[in-house]
């Protein structure tokens, strides 16, 4: 009698349908079906599609009927952009290995549809549009104000540290500074005369390249240098030969971070509506405390919407006497939330009115210590903070740029991205209530 395992063997060998991974393929479709009709990509493609990026069109030589290569269109990289940034994708390369027609994700190859991007192009406009991406903040805001779901009667401020592209060890000292830019203005201008001289020591491209990263290195001393005097500025008069400035981002300061650890770092500053939590006021700056920054941002909404918020609720970091005084009544319309700083002296009430207090601190001391401002300023945590963390799980721990400038441009497209989603939502609950 055969064995179990013969009677198997004498069954044959099973025949399965196994996948063929390698096996090449030609298949048909349509960009249009391979998303969903509420897929997030087709959202933002919409929203892009209402904007004026008339600017953008504006310095496009390509015209009809006239001869050079048609560029991208600059709704494509608008679009992949603030995708991207909603995915969390914060490096050109990254997005451009998603975009890739045969490698890529579809919600990236469906925005661009068909049209090959590469990485130069897609950094290129990520930073060189900030005063568009600024104006589209204040647009987009105003209509959300027009319709009714935004009021900025209420707006939180909060400050969040985010690490620098740049290393600890390359702050240097003027001395050092000085020393390296002659350096580098040798390097420069050797490079130059190989290539005149001697064409044939290398390819064109390599001696041009070399010669390039040569220059924006000595282009980066000499704006460190020219940092140097601020940053001497914050240290004491016997402390000022110690001053140290970045040679890889001049403008960025080394600041103290959440975890209690000192990192070059920006500090971004956020205004947000606390009804809607919709960001209506940013600002960069290298300074690591939060102080003097309040009256800036109340005053921005001045220039963007031509009003400014009805109260404005900050922790105690950003508390100034004079940012009070100016942004409260008579001199403003703001009143502001800011906890009162406790004491030194136990006998001494803190929300006790001073001698030399303005009428504005006065009453500031005085509305903090009553129950309902103190329930109003705890929507600054469930506004501000919350705006925060959604930024930082969208990939804001570091930025990938240099330079206050571009980095402005990438926080600005984070507020894009997040107040287009936001937008959705309110117009989502606005048409579902019945009232």
């Amino acid at each position: 009698m055969p064995s179990v395992m013969e009677a198997e063997i004498d069954a044959g060998t099973p025949r399965l349908k196994r996948p063929q991974r390698n096996q090449i393929e030609f298949r048909a479709c349509c960009w249009n079906d391979l998303l969903p009709a509420d897929h997030q990509a087709r959202i933002v493609w919409e929203y892009v599609e209402s904007l004026d990026l008339e600017p953008l069109y504006a310095s496009i030589k390509a015209v009809e009927r006239h001869p050079g290569q048609p560029p991208i269109d600059p709704r494509i990289l608008f679009s992949l952009w603030l995708y991207a940034t909603l995915r969390g994708v914060g490096s050109a390369r990254e997005l451009d290995r998603r975009c890739d027609q045969e490698t890529g994700e579809v919600p990236f190859q469906w925005i661009c549809g068909g049209v090959s991007v590469n990485y130069h192009t897609l950094a290129d406009f990520r930073t060189q549009h900030v005063e568009l991406l600024d104006q589209t903040l204040t647009a987009s805001v105003a209509v959300l104000m027009q319709e009714g779901l935004v009021t900025l009667e209420r707006v939180a401020q909060d400050g969040m540290k985010v690490r620098a592209s740049a290393g600890a060890a390359s702050f240097r000292r003027g001395a050092t500074l000085e020393e390296h830019l002659a350096e580098a203005k040798e390097q420069v201008e050797a490079l130059k005369t190989e290539l005149d001289s001697d064409p044939a020591a290398a390819t064109r491209r390599q001696q041009a390249a070399r010669e390039r990263a040569a220059r924006e290195g000595a282009e980066r001393l000499q704006k460190a240098l020219e940092q140097l005097p601020e940053a001497q500025a914050k240290k004491k008069p016997s402390e000022k030969e110690q001053a140290r400035v970045s040679t890889t981002d001049p403008e960025a300061s080394v600041m103290k971070m959440g975890d209690g650890g000192f990192r070059p770092a920006y500090n971004v500053q956020l205004g947000t509506d606390t009804a809607t939590q919709i960001i209506s006021g940013v600002d960069v700056s290298n300074s690591g405390g939060d102080q003097g920054k309040l009256a800036p941002m109340v005053e921005q909404h001045q220039e963007r919407y031509d009003q400014t918020p009805d109260e404005m609720l900050v922790d105690g970091g950003f508390v100034k006497k004079d940012d009070i005084t100016s942004v409260s009544e008579p001199s403003g319309s703001t009143t502001v939330y800011a906890p009162v700083q406790k004491s030194k002296k136990a006998d001494i009430d803190p929300h006790a009115p001073r001698d030399n207090d303005s009428p504005a601190v006065a009453q500031w001391r005085e509305r903090m210590a009553t129950d309902e401002a103190k329930e109003i300023y705890k929507e600054r945590a469930a506004t501000a903070e919350c705006v925060n963390a959604i930024a930082r799980n969208r990939g804001l721990q570091q930025f990938r740029v240099r330079g206050r400038p571009k980095v402005l441009a990438v926080i600005l497209w984070y507020a894009l991205a997040h107040n287009l989603m936001r937008a959705v939502a309110l117009r989502a609950a606005q048409k579902n209530d019945p009232t």
